[in-house]
C-alpha cells in the first residue's frame, strides 16, 4: 500500500512548462527520480522494478503530458533512437603545427582520415531500472570536421541513443593518437532539451600511454547527495584516482593531487653551502605543497633532488597558449639565461653604484648583454627590457618615477618623507600598518637573549615631534600614532645575516602621526642589533632634522626600513599570504571535491596556473642561491623569517579583509559605516578600494552559495565539502591543524565567508601586492630590497665617520643594493608586473557551467557590473583632489584593485588566481 500510494504521488505531480534552458523541468524530474529511488525493495523484486521503471520512464519524459508511468516505459522501449551529434573541440598545439613527419604521426594522421581519432562513449546519469546497474554506454568516434580557426581543431562524432538511455551525464573520451591532446569542450545536440555542454579543458593522454579512459561530466552541477544514481560511481572513483596512493616519483603527465613539505629548495648534492632546512613540521611551520616524489639528495636524505622540471599535475601547467604568450616564455627566459647572463656583465658582484647618474643610466642608455648575440628573441620576449638595439638591454621608467616627472623630473621623490608615510597607505605593500594601542613600546622577544624590552623611542620625543599639539597619550586615545614594526620578527635573524657577506640587519620601528589633512607624517625609526657576548645590545633611534648630519642618518634609517619592508612584503605578505597559502587549498578542492561540484566550479577559476607559478619560484625564485636569497637582505634564512611568521602571526580568518583590518586597528565594527566598517584613516586608498572588492566578492558568493544550499543545514550534511575543510585545516596546514580560531563549516554563513576569503586572496590580496612591483620598486632607491652596511653611527672607527662626514651620498649609495643585485631585481620586477596578453581577470568571463544555470548566470552578470562600477569608482577617487593619499602632484594613482587591465606592465587588473 505504501508503494501504491508513493506511485500515485508521482504520477499525480503537476507537469511543469517547458522553458528551454530552465530548471523547471530538471527538478521535476530530479523528484521522481527521488521518488523512483526510494520505493522500498521487496521479496516481489519484479514489481518493485517494473514500479522503478515506470517512474524512470515519466523523469525522462519532457513533452509528454500523459500520467500513465508504465505507459510511457512501453512507449519508450519502443521508440525510436534519438541521433545525436557531438561536436568536440581540440586545442591545436604547437607540436601538431611543427611535426610533420614520424611513424608516430603518420600513423595519428591515417587514424585521423579514417575517422578514428577520439573514441567516446556516452554515459547515462540513470540506472538500469531492471539490474540497478550502470546502463550500457553508446560509443562512437569522432572524426575530424572541419578547417582550424584559430588553433582550434573540430571533431565530429554521430550517435543512436536509445530513447530510454535517459540523461546524459557524463562522457568518457579515449584519444587513439600517440600523442596527448588538449581537449576544450564537447557539446551534445540532437535532444529534446536542447544541447548537453561538458566543459573539459585538460590534457588527454595517448591510449598507448595509459589504457585509463578520461572522464568528463557535464555542465550540470551536483552536491553529492543530489548526483544522479548512475554517475554515483565514476564521481567516487575519478576522486580517488586524483588522489593517488602517496608513492613513487610523480610523471609528467600524471594528474595526482598529493601534499608534502618544502624538502626541495636545497642543492646539498651541488654544493653543501646550498644546503636548506625543511620547511614544513614543529621545527620550521608553513603550508604545504603538492608531493612530487623525487629521489632524495645523497648529501642530505631529508632534502630531494633537484629535477629540470619540478611536477605538477598535468592540468596545473600553463597551458600551451600561455606557453607561447609573452608571460610564460618571459619566465623561462629571464631565469634560465638572462638573470645568469647578468652575472657575466657585472663580473664584481659586490660593486654598488658610484653616482646617482650611474642608476639613471638604466633607464635612459642601458648597457650592453653580449652573452645574449646568439639569442635571437629578446626584443620580442623582453621587449620592456630590450626596446632598443642589438642586446641593449634598458628600462623603461617606472609608474612611480614617471609620474614624477620621468627621469628628467623629481628623481628625488623617493627621498621625502610624504612619500615614504603614503605608500604605507597606498603602495606596494598596505598589509603591515598598525595603529599604536599600547605606550611605551615593548618587545615580546626573551629579554635574557634579546635585551631589554623596552623601546628607545621615548614619550618626550614623540612630544616633541608632534609639536605640543598633543601628548602621547591624547594621540593615542584619538588614534593619531601608527607604527610599521619589524622589531621581533627580524631581530633573532640580525647576527646571522649579518654572518653573511655583504649584507646587514637590524630589527625596526617606525612611528607615524595622521596629520589633520588624513596624511602620514613619519615621527621617527628605532634601528636594533641585538646582544652577543663580546657587545651590548644597540639602539638607536632617528627622527626627521634640520641640520646636514642629522638628515643623511635619517635617510638612511628610511633606507634600512625600507629594506626591511620590501622583505616582509615579498616573503610575507607576497609569498606565503598568497602563492604559499594557497596551494593546499588547490591541492584539497582536486582531491575531496568532485567536479560535478559547484564549489569546485566556483573555485577553480581562482586556481588556474598558481601550481606551476609556484614551482617556478621553487626553482629559480625562493631556491638556494635564487633570486631572492641574492638580492633580499635575509639572504639565506629568508624562508626562515617567511616561517617565523606563518607560525607567530598566520589566521586563516585574519586572511579576510575586514578582520585583518580590525586586527590591525585600521578598522572598527560599525553597522552604519560603508561596509560595516569605520576606517581609522578615512583616506587609506587600498582599504577603500578593497572593501568594495571585497564586498563584490561576497555578494556573488552569497548568491552561488544559497542556489546550491538553499537549506544552511546541507553544508553540514555535504561528506566532499567537509572532507574538503578538514584536509585544508589537517594536511594543508597541518601546522597548524589545532589552533582554535579556524572557521566552523556547518552553515551556509560559514561557507561564504571561507570561500569569500580564498577567493579574495587569489584576486585581490595578490593583485594588491604583485602588480605595483615594478611601479613602485624598479627605481630601486625607492624600494632598496638590501642593505649592504650598517649605519655609520653604529659603533664607528675613525675613519668611517671621517668617510660618511665628507661623502655622505657615497654612503647611500654604498648601503644600496649592488648594480648586479638591482638590474636583477628590476628585470624580475618587471616580468612579475607584467599581464599576459590572455590574462583572465575576475568578473570577464563566465564559466559554462555557470551560464547553463539561469539563476547563477544572472548571479555572474550583477557580480560583473559591479565590478565596472568600481573601476569608475577608483578613477573618481584618483581625480578627487581631497584625497591626498591617492592624488596630487607628481603622486601616482592608486589603481592596483581596478578589476580589469590591457596587457603589460600597467599597475591595475585584477586577476581571478595567482598565474604570475
Amino acid at each position: 500500500m505504501l508503494k501504491q500510494n508513493l506511485l500515485n504521488q508521482i504520477c499525480s505531480l503537476p507537469k511543469p512548462p517547458f522553458v528551454h534552458g530552465s530548471n523547471n523541468t530538471h527538478a521535476y524530474h530530479h523528484s521522481l527520480l527521488s521518488m523512483a529511488n526510494n520505493i522500498p525493495k521487496t521479496t516481489h523484486n519484479a514489481r518493485a522494478r517494473r514500479r522503478r521503471r515506470r517512474c524512470m520512464a515519466t523523469a525522462s519524459d519532457t513533452t509528454s503530458t500523459t500520467n500513465d508511468a508504465s505507459a510511457m516505459a512501453d512507449y519508450l522501449m519502443h521508440e525510436k533512437p534519438i541521433k545525436v551529434k557531438a561536436l568536440v573541440t581540440v586545442k591545436q598545439t604547437m607540436s601538431d603545427m611543427f611535426t610533420g613527419m614520424g611513424i608516430e604521426r603518420g600513423m595519428d594522421d591515417i587514424k585521423d582520415l579514417l575517422g578514428k581519432t577520439l573514441l567516446l562513449e556516452l554515459v547515462s546519469s540513470e540506472l538500469d531500472p531492471n539490474t540497478e546497474l550502470e546502463k550500457p554506454t553508446v560509443q562512437a568516434y569522432a572524426h575530424k570536421g572541419g578547417k582550424v580557426e584559430r588553433r582550434e581543431v573540430k571533431y565530429e562524432a554521430e550517435f543512436e541513443v536509445p530513447a530510454e538511455f535517459g540523461a546524459v551525464g557524463a562522457i568518457f573520451v579515449e584519444n587513439e593518437h600517440h600523442k596527448e591532446m588538449f581537449l576544450r569542450h564537447i557539446v551534445l545536440e540532437g535532444f529534446p532539451n536542447g544541447p548537453v555542454n561538458f566543459t573539459c579543458d585538460s590534457w588527454i593522454h595517448s591510449k598507448f600511454a595509459d589504457k585509463r579512459k578520461r572522464v568528463f561530466f557535464n555542465s550540470k552541477s551536483y552536491l553529492p547527495q543530489t548526483t544522479p544514481a548512475g554517475l554515483v560511481g565514476l564521481r567516487d572513483e575519478e576522486l580517488v584516482h586524483l588522489r593517488g596512493n602517496g608513492l613513487g616519483e610523480r610523471q609528467h603527465g600524471d594528474r595526482v593531487y598529493d601534499y608534502d613539505v618544502y624538502n626541495d629548495l636545497g642543492d646539498p648534492d651541488a654544493n653543501f653551502a646550498l644546503a636548506r632546512p625543511t620547511l614544513g613540521g614543529k621545527e620550521f611551520p608553513a603550508p604545504r605543497r603538492c608531493r612530487t616524489g623525487r629521489p632524495r639528495c645523497e648529501a642530505d636524505p631529508s632534502t630531494e633532488k633537484k629535477a629540470r622540471d619540478f611536477y605538477v599535475p598535468r592540468d596545473e601547467e600553463f597551458s600551451e597558449v600561455k606557453l607561447v604568450t609573452f608571460s610564460a616564455k618571459t619566465l623561462y627566459s629571464l631565469f634560465n639565461t638572462l638573470i645568469p647572463s647578468l652575472g657575466n656583465v657585472f663580473a664584481d658582484a659586490d660593486r654598488g653604484f658610484h653616482h646617482f647618474k650611474t642608476i639613471d643610466s638604466l633607464f635612459s642608455v642601458g648597457f650592453e648583454v653580449p652573452e645574449l648575440s646568439k639569442e635571437g628573441f629578446w626584443n620580442a620576449t623582453l621587449p620592456r627590457l630590450f626596446a632598443g638595439t642589438g642586446n641593449v638591454m634598458r628600462f623603461e621608467p617606472p609608474g612611480a618615477l614617471e609620474s614624477k616627472g620621468s627621469i628628467g623630473g623629481d628623481k628625488f621623490f623617493w627621498m621625502k618623507d610624504e612619500e615614504f608615510a603614503r605608500q604605507t597607505l597606498a603602495g606596494l605593500n598596505p598589509y603591515c600598518l598598525e595603529l599604536i594601542t599600547e605606550w611605551p613600546l615593548k618587545s615580546k622577544l626573551d629579554p635574557k637573549i634579546y635585551g631589554p624590552p623596552e623601546s628607545a623611542i621615548t614619550t618626550e620625543l614623540i612630544e616633541s615631534e608632534i609639536g605640543g599639539i598633543m601628548s602621547v597619550k591624547e594621540a593615542i586615545k584619538q588614534k593619531k600614532l601608527f607604527t610599521l614594526d619589524y622589531h621581533d620578527i627580524l631581530l633573532p635573524f640580525v647576527h646571522r645575516v649579518r654572518e653573511l657577506k655583504g649584507r646587514t640587519l637590524y630589527g625596526s620601528r617606525t612611528i607615524f602621526f595622521l596629520t589633520p589633512e588624513g596624511t602620514l607624517r613619519p615621527l621617527a625609526i628605532e634601528l636594533c642589533r641585538p646582544p652577543t657576548n663580546e657587545k651590548p645590545a644597540w639602539k638607536q633611534v632617528y627622527r626627521p632634522c634640520w641640520n646636514s648630519t642629522g638628515c643623511w642618518l635619517w635617510k638612511l634609517a628610511k633606507a634600512h626600513v625600507l629594506a626591511h619592508d620590501s622583505g616582509i612584503h615579498q616573503l610575507v605578505s607576497h609569498w606565503l599570504r598568497t602563492h604559499c597559502a594557497t596551494e593546499p587549498y588547490i591541492i584539497a578542492t582536486n582531491r575531496q571535491l568532485s567536479v560535478m561540484h559547484p564549489i569546485h566550479r566556483l573555485l577553480h577559476p581562482h586556481f588556474r596556473y598558481t601550481m606551476e607559478i609556484n614551482s617556478l619560484a621553487r626553482e629559480s625564485l625562493i631556491n638556494a642561491g635564487g633570486i631572492i636569497e641574492s638580492t633580499f637582505s635575509p639572504g639565506k634564512y629568508s624562508l626562515d623569517i617567511c616561517s617565523a611568521a606563518y607560525d607567530q602571526f598566520w589566521r586563516f580568518d585574519y586572511e579576510a579583509l575586514p578582520k585583518d583590518l580590525i586586527r590591525r586597528g585600521m578598522a572598527v565594527e560599525d553597522e552604519n559605516a560603508p561596509h560595516g566598517l569605520k576606517l581609522t584613516i578615512e583616506d587609506y586608498p587600498f582599504a577603500n578600494d578593497g572593501l568594495i572588492l571585497w564586498d563584490t566578492i561576497k555578494q556573488w558568493v552569497t548568491d552561488y552559495v544559497t542556489h546550491y544550499y538553499p537549506e544552511p543545514d546541507l553544508v553540514e550534511a555535504d561528506p566532499e565539502l567537509q572532507a574538503w575543510w578538514t584536509e585544508i585545516r589537517t594536511k594543508g596546514h597541518a601546522d597548524k591543524k589545532n589552533e582554535p580560531w579556524w572557521p566552523q563549516l556547518k552553515t551556509s554563513d560559514d561557507l561564504i565567508e571561507i570561500l569569500t576569503i580564498i577567493m579574495w586572496v587569489t584576486s585581490g590580496h595578490h593583485a594588491s601586492v604583485n602588480f605595483g612591483q615594478y611601479a613602485f620598486a624598479g627605481y630601486f632607491p625607492n624600494r632598496p630590497t638590501i642593505t649592504r652596511i650598517k649605519m655609520p653611527d653604529e659603533d664607528p672607527t675613525e675613519e668611517e665617520w671621517k668617510f660618511f662626514l665628507k661623502r655622505p651620498e657615497a654612503v647611500l649609495l654604498a648601503t644600496f643594493p649592488s648594480k648586479l643585485q638591482a638590474t636583477r631585481v628590476m628585470a624580475v620586477l618587471n616580468v612579475l608586473s607584467n599581464h599576459s596578453p590572455d590574462e583572465e581577470y575576475i568578473g570577464d568571463e563566465i564559466e559554462w557551467s555557470w551560464s547553463d544555470e539561469p539563476l547563477i548566470k544572472a548571479a555572474f552578470e550583477k557580480f560583473s557590473g559591479r565590478l565596472k562600477v568600481l573601476e569608475g569608482i577608483i578613477d573618481e577617487r584618483n581625480a578627487n583632489e581631497e584625497l591626498k593619499n591617492r592624488s596630487g602632484a607628481g603622486v601616482l594613482p592608486y589603481e592596483l584593485l581596478k578589476p580589469h587591465s590591457k596587457p603589460g606592465v600597467t599597475g591595475q587588473g585584477v586577476p581571478n588566481s595567482i598565474s604570475i
